[in-house]
C-alpha cells in the first residue's frame, strides 16, 4: 500500500506535487500546533505595515482543520490540478504556474477591494484563507476546457463537465456550507478562461502571455497540445464517466 501511494505521489507533475505537499504539510502542522494559523492568514494591514509578505502565499496553503472537508479539498486539489497540468498545460509548466499566480492575484485583489465596499465589506473581512477558492478556480477552468465529458454525481444523476462547478455549489448549499469562497473561485476562473481562451480567439491578442522570467524558471518539453473548444482530455472526478 505504501509503495502504491509513493508511486502515485512521484508520478504527479511538479506544480501539483509541490502545491499538494505544501498544503498538507501546512494543514497538518497547524493541526499539531507546530504552526499557528494566526501567522498564516491574509491580513492586509500586517502585510503593509509589518511587511509580513508571506501571508500573501500562506493563506493559499491552509485548508482549515483536518476533517472530511479537508479530505474533500485535497481530492479536488490533487485531481484537477494534476489533470490541468498533465493535459491542458502539458509541456507548459510555466503557463500553468502563471495561471495559479494570476488566480491568486485576482482572489487577493477581490478580497482587498471588497473589504472597502460598504455593505459587503464585513463579508470580505471574514475571509482569511483563499486556499479553497484557488482549488475551486482549477475545477472551473478544467470544466471549461472539458465541457462535454459525462459525469455522475454519487450515482444519482449524470451531467456534463461544464456544469460541474454549479453542481458542487448546489451540493454545498444542500449540506449547509458556505459557497462564498467557492464563488470567488468561479470569478477568478472565469476571468482567466476569458482572457486566455475567449479573448485571444476574438482579437488575436493574448493579454495573459507568460512573462519570460517565469518561463526561465521551468525547463518545459517542446510539446504542442491542440485544444479545440470541446476537447475531452481526462476522466471526470466524481465517479466513472458514462460515455454516450
Amino acid at each position: 500500500m505504501a509503495q502504491v501511494v509513493e508511486e502515485w505521489y512521484k508520478q504527479m507533475p511538479i506544480i501539483t506535487r509541490s502545491y499538494l505537499t505544501a498544503a498538507v504539510v501546512t494543514t497538518v502542522g497547524c493541526s499539531l500546533e507546530i504552526i499557528s494559523p494566526y501567522h498564516l492568514y491574509l491580513n492586509p494591514m500586517l502585510v503593509v505595515k509589518q511587511y509580513e509578505i508571506w501571508r500573501l502565499i500562506t493563506n493559499f496553503l491552509y485548508f482549515r482543520k483536518m476533517d472530511l472537508d479537508f479530505l474533500f479539498h485535497m481530492f479536488f486539489l490533487a485531481r484537477y490540478c494534476k489533470l490541468l497540468e498533465e493535459n491542458s498545460f502539458r509541456g507548459r509548466t510555466a503557463d500553468f504556474f502563471y495561471m495559479l499566480l494570476f488566480g491568486a492575484t485576482v482572489l487577493t485583489g477581490i478580497v482587498l477591494i471588497g473589504g472597502m465596499i460598504p455593505y459587503v465589506s464585513q463579508k470580505f473581512a471574514n475571509i482569511f484563507f483563499l486556499s479553497s477558492s484557488l482549488s475551486f478556480m482549477m475545477v472551473y477552468v478544467w470544466s471549461r476546457h472539458n465541457p462535454l465529458i459525462h459525469m455522475s454525481f454519487l450515482g444519482l444523476f449524470t451531467f456534463r463537465a461544464a456544469h460541474l462547478p454549479w453542481v458542487l455549489l448546489v451540493f454545498s448549499i444542500l449540506v449547509g456550507t458556505s459557497t462564498w469562497v467557492d464563488l470567488l473561485g468561479v470569478i477568478a476562473g472565469h476571468a482567466y478562461y476569458y482572457l486566455e481562451d475567449v479573448y485571444p480567439r476574438m482579437t488575436g491578442r493574448r493579454p495573459l502571455k507568460t512573462p519570460s522570467f517565469i518561463k526561465a524558471l521551468f525547463a518545459d518539453d517542446n510539446v504542442v497540445v491542440a485544444r479545440p473548444g470541446n476537447a475531452q482530455f481526462a476522466a471526470p472526478p466524481v465517479q466513472e464517466p458514462h460515455q454516450d
